[in-house]
């Protein structure tokens, strides 16, 4: 319990220090020589770093990218990777959300959590173990990246300079730990359309969906029509036989068909409701069937529907450890002579990219329909029974006397931009996860907590 004990004792310095460098605003701005994430994140890099020194350790900044404070001999080195950029704060804040200020045991700001407070936490667990003057085997590096929430790109340049951690965490995520993160896929379905109608009936645009990664709540339709009644009737007597939140009216040429679903994450598909595909249903209900228009979205209704594992489309993969596949279509852009619907898959863990595209494509083969814009972030998974897996969890049911099982999740977190780390922490189970939100706040028992947990971590992981 030495550990703990030097926590406690550096409790109200890793307050302060996590106050400081929430007080800097650190979101993404334009590159400036130096600094390639703007200003702000460069001045919280340093911020980190000085802390760093402060508190004994060798620091290096790898050209404003990212940076580490470092502790230990040997070649082999210990990797905990957190975050100091942040998303925008948005309104709504009950207080100052770059002040930092506490009220009753919470810190308030944004980057409390995500990631600065539990980075903070690290440092100051490692701080524990250089001031107990325990014995390790292997360096320890604390990194602190810069681009996580606008596309890591500072992982890149890291680890083209240096070589990956033998072992380590990342404290981006929940507790007790998790094991296996799906692969992750984005990209656009495009088809070019030679006839988008009739002499009687044409559809001028489509559009819906923000991301591809949440579930379309809004799906908009321009119709043109020598009898604007046609398509209103048409639309009256389709919700006779399907309960979907569908409207239209008359705006100047055309008829405007609105459809509302609702949101959800698209990771998990099924909690939402496809405002897109409600749309593509009715737009099949028209008398367009020899149009390109039509065979394109008759493709979707028969391939996808309301489907969210891609059982129609013939990629519908499942395993054990992460569940099944999850198929979200979640933007659509039509205009004039061509059609672009953006689609999510997240792939189960035991599976390769192959094994999800290439009966994907089968399916497509003879429609025109191309696949563009593709972008991949292959699937994160350690066995249950692997060493790293097995001493993190016993950490965190040696300090929280809670056994729990290591979850599996269809989003990705941090650990999948560095090899031989996963998430660990720092929200523990029950809590709110106030990422990205409003009010964001981390309690300082957690704060104190998180040290003790990580600091023991290091420790294994490293003696």
């Amino acid at each position: 319990m030495i550990l703990n004990r030097k926590i406690n004792e550096l409790k109200e310095e890793l307050i302060e220090s996590t106050q400081e460098i929430m007080r800097i605003k650190s979101v993404e701005e334009e590159a400036k020589e130096g600094m390639p994430f703007g200003e702000g994140v460069s001045k919280a890099l340093e911020c980190a770093l000085k802390i760093s020194r402060r508190l004994g350790f060798n620091t290096k900044n790898l050209d404003g990218y990212v940076g580490y404070a470092e502790y230990g001999e040997g070649d082999e080195y210990i990797g905990i990777l957190g975050h100091l950029d942040v998303v925008p704060e948005g309104d709504g804040w009950k207080y100052p959300p770059y002040a930092a200020e506490i009220h009753e045991g919470k810190i308030y700001g944004r980057g409390a959590l995500d990631d600065k407070g539990p980075i903070m936490a690290a440092l100051y667990g490692l701080k524990a173990i250089k001031d107990s003057n325990l014995p390790l085997s292997k360096k320890v590096r604390v990194i602190f990246g810069t681009n996580e929430e606008t596309g890591c790109k500072e992982m890149e340049y890291y680890l083209e300079r240096e070589k990956p951690p033998v072992a380590g965490f990342t404290p981006d995520a929940e507790y007790p730990l998790i094991y296996a993160e799906k692969g992750i896929t984005s990209f656009d379905l495009v088809k070019d359309l030679k006839s988008i109608g009739t002499e009687d009936l044409c559809i001028k645009y489509i559009k819906g969906g923000q991301r591809v990664n949440m579930v379309p709540d809004y799906c908009e339709v321009g119709i043109w029509s020598k009898e604007k009644d046609f398509v209103i009737k048409a639309l009256e007597k389709f919700k006779q036989t399907n309960e979907f939140n569908l409207t239209a009216h008359i705006k100047s040429d055309m008829v405007v068909i609105k459809s509302i679903g609702v949101s959800a994450h698209g990771s998990l598909p099924e909690l939402g409701v496809n405002a897109i595909m409600q749309m593509f249903k009715f737009l099949a209900f028209l008398p367009l069937e020899d149009t390109d228009i039509y065979k394109y979205i008759d493709f979707f209704n028969k391939h996808v529907g309301f489907e969210c594992h891609g059982e129609s489309f013939g990629v519908a993969l499942e395993d054990e450890e992460s569940g099944k596949l999850s198929f979200n279509i979640g933007t659509v852009e039509m205009e004039e002579n061509k059609i672009s619907l953006g689609l999510n898959l997240r792939y189960p863990v035991t599976y390769t990219y192959n094994d999800m595209i290439v009966p994907f494509e089968k399916t497509l083969e003879g429609t025109e329909i191309k696949i563009e814009n593709m972008s991949h972030m292959a699937p994160l998974y350690f066995p249950k029974d692997h060493e790293l897996i097995k001493t993190l969890l016993n950490v965190y049911t040696e300090q929280t006397g809670e056994r729990k099982e290591p979850l599996a999740i269809g989003g990705g977190t941090y650990a999948k931009e560095m090899p031989n780390i996963v998430a660990y922490g720092p929200i523990f189970p029950g809590k709110p996860d106030l990422d990205h939100q409003v009010n964001e706040y981390i309690e300082i028992e957690d704060l104190v907590m998180n040290a003790k947990i990580y600091a023991h971590a290091i420790y294994e992981l490293a003696k």
